[in-house]
């Protein structure tokens, strides 16, 4: 998971007193803006609940009123005390660290329960119109889906909720998956363009499909997909095997077409968009898939022939994602992401390798969820069901408040009105004020020429202070695996 507050703003609340919010964007996507007391209170929650497990230092609270140098250090401390926190999973996974999430985005939207009719396409551009309340976080509503269209609840959960948007040219692109820390109807109220909601397995083991092919509803699903990712290129093979897919395809031996699709090359695999990478040089142009626990590289050499470069998930020590701005010639601030990974060439050579991209942040969610499955797979968990979760439903999920106590309290220490004063006196580098969240990841950021922002703090020892996400299946590997 990836946490960014790139700049601030400032709100008017429910009272009509203007306060300045801390725009946090999770995953790369506006999530909410919170106000510094929230944050907090928040941060005071989790060291009760967590103790010793909360390392992350919270910014202190200030007695006077902030200047904006103060508010710039502020924003910095609190995004690397987000960005600690949220790599402990049980934090992440917790009533306490969803249930606060989800009320911030409903805050920041001004917005009430209320019932609403949701879209949730397949990829094959069916639509199933579901009937939810509109502040229903994500899992409510993948079960809501899977109950409608009548999937075995074992099932539900190698499957999950993604947000696509369509270009003007009419190609899809995955943004990334919903968490459970949001709702999904108001994610996607704050979207520009045209996006939708889809639903896509989330499963990279393909034998795991051996299970899910014996029931009609999720055999259907699977199928749907391959068609869906065959189509757009994703997965190849023979001639002979593209002219029987389609055969089969036509008629509607669904089985039949996912056995044999299951045997062309990356299937299963998510593609991204052509992108450069440092690696076998700088400034290579290179297409990226990851699936089968691997991420895999093809560019063309010179000589106009495919070259593959496979790097297996297993061999990755760590990985961070970094994030920089400039100025671009039209004046205009531009975002950079880029995804590098500690990777073992071989036995006792260790080499960085980076890819610069767009979608490294959905690159590193899917690094992520590829480890998180070897794990489960070794530890021999079963995958999460609904009725699992309806236990967790009952744990009290603390409540975005802003009672007296936390107003007061923070006006006193310059964190409501006092600090909004900061905002108004700032000059080229301040927020226009708005009563509305920013729409994308790249509006409203605020001197962060160069700054570089990354997801881990656990660091190994060559990387000259560097944060980054470790690889728990990596320790396991042997020299058996070179």
């Amino acid at each position: 998971m990836h946490f960014s507050v790139p700049d601030t703003v400032e709100l008017t609340d429910k009272s009509g007193s203007k306060y300045l919010a801390y725009n946090v964007y999770i995953n790369g996507s506006y999530h909410c803006g919170i106000r510094f007391s929230d944050l907090y209170q928040f941060s005071e929650q989790l060291r009760k609940a967590f103790g010793p497990r909360i390392t992350a230092k919270f910014p202190p609270r200030k007695l006077l009123s902030l200047t904006p140098v103060q508010v710039e250090e502020r924003r910095e401390q609190l995004e690397k005390y987000l960005q600690e926190v949220c790599q402990d999973h049980a934090i992440t996974l917790s009533s306490l660290f969803t249930g606060f999430f989800l009320n911030a985005q409903k805050e920041s939207l001004k917005v009430s329960s209320e019932s609403v009719q949701l879209d949730i396409y397949l990829m094959n551009g069916q639509k199933v119109a579901l009937n939810i309340q509109s502040t229903d976080r994500t899992d409510d509503v993948l079960e809501a889906l899977m109950t409608e269209i009548d999937l075995n609840e074992e099932l539900v959960y190698y499957f999950g909720l993604f947000l696509i948007k369509r270009a003007d040219d009419g190609e899809a692109t995955i943004v990334r998956k919903f968490q459970e820390f949001e709702a999904p109807y108001l994610t996607l109220k704050q979207q520009s363009g045209t996006c939708r909601v889809a639903v896509r397995k989330t499963l990279w083991d393909a034998k795991i499909e051996d299970k899910i092919v014996q029931d009609r509803i999720g055999m259907n699903l699977l199928y749907v997909q391959a068609v869906s990712d065959l189509d757009k290129g994703w997965s190849f093979g023979p001639k002979e095997a593209h002219s029987k897919l389609a055969q089969l395809k036509q008629k509607g031996a669904k089985l039949e077409f996912l056995q044999l699709a299951r045997s062309l090359k990356f299937y299963g695999y998510m593609q991204f968009k052509p992108c450069t990478t440092n690696y076998p040089e700088e400034d290579t142009r290179v297409i990226v898939s990851i699936g089968d626990r691997e991420l895999n590289f093809r560019l063309q050499t010179p000589d106009h022939k495919v070259q593959e470069g496979s790097f297996k998930v297993t061999r990755m020590r760590c990985w961070r994602i970094t994030a920089t701005s400039d100025i671009n010639e039209n004046g205009e601030k531009e975002e950079h992401l880029e995804l590098a990974f500690e990777y073992l060439l071989r036995k006792d050579q260790m080499q960085w390798i980076t890819i610069y991209s767009d979608q490294a942040i959905l690159m590193s969610l899917c690094l992520q969820s590829i480890v998180d499955e070897i794990l489960r797979i070794k530890q021999g968990k079963p995958v999460k069901r609904p009725k699992d979760r309806s236990k967790a439903k009952n744990a009290a999920a603390p409540d975005f408040q802003r009672n007296n106590s936390i107003s007061s309290e923070a006006s006193a220490e310059g964190d409501t009105d006092q600090e909004s004063k900061v905002v108004n006196s700032k000059n080229n580098n301040s927020t226009s004020p708005s009563t509305s969240p920013p729409t994308s990841p790249g509006r409203k950021v605020a001197s962060r020429q160069a700054k570089t922002q990354v997801t881990k703090q656990k660091l190994p020892p060559a990387t000259n202070g560097a944060a980054m996400t470790t690889n728990e299946v990596f320790e396991g590997i042997g020299d058996d695996d070179l």
